[in-house]
């Protein structure tokens, strides 16, 4: 699914990507209301996302689709294609829940490259964000965060996941113990990453322990 508010920029991409053999665009959108309309009525496995759209915003709508109370492991993943690198743009869009973030000034092959890492799962930076991303995102868990502030961080999906995170279980564990699939856990997994600003796994399960959110028993 492409969102962006802009026609010639949208038509450019459905060309660019109807160039992939593995790539199929379901449909279009210009702003974040038709963005959710047409996730639920085609659960594409990617949205293409724009931050700066008219009415519901590119953020806002990235959180109503990782976030669906109705759907924890709704299989669709959302990649910020945006002009804007800006903190103001790239961190609330991580914490919305994007597992991916690229600049419109990318390469051209950057873009299904992101496509499928995001799809299956991963998550994808910009390489001219990324340092930059990682360096702030990885001071957060030294600064205290508590059991609070991650359940507001977390759905209550990906609390599940970081708690058998904790226990050590492996990703395929985690999907045989929810019955979801591998790539639905590794989305999960990805999205806690990145919204607690933790580096990996480890730092992520370290976090859970110093927050007082999961208890040695």
């Amino acid at each position: 699914m492409v969102a962006d508010d802009q026609e010639l920029i949208r038509a450019g991409i459905v060309m660019l990507l109807a160039a992939q053999p593995d790539i199929t665009v379901l449909g279009e959108a210009a702003d974040g209301n038709q963005v959710l309309a047409l996730v639920a009525e085609h659960s594409p496995d990617v949205v293409l996302m724009d931050l700066r759209m008219p009415g519901l915003d590119g953020i806002e709508a990235t959180r109503r689709i990782t976030t669906d109370p109705a759907d924890p492991d709704r299989p669709t993943k959302v990649l910020v294609l945006t002009t804007f690198g800006d903190d103001e743009s790239v961190y609330p869009a991580l914490r919305a829940g994007a597992q991916g973030y690229l600049l419109k000034h990318a390469a051209p092959q950057d873009l299904p490259s992101a496509i499928r890492r995001v799809a299956a799962g991963e998550a994808w930076l910009d390489p001219s964000i990324a340092g930059g991303v990682i360096e702030r995102l990885s001071q957060v868990p030294d600064h205290g965060v508590g059991a609070a502030e991650l359940r507001s961080l977390l759905t209550p999906r990906e609390l599940e996941v970081l708690a058998l995170i904790a226990q050590g279980l492996s990703n395929r564990q985690i999907c045989e113990k929810l019955v979801v699939s591998e790539a639905t856990v590794k989305t999960h997994v990805a999205r806690v990453i990145m919204k607690t600003g933790s580096r990996d796994r480890a730092q992520v399960v370290a976090l859970a322990y110093q927050s007082g959110l999961i208890r040695v028993s």
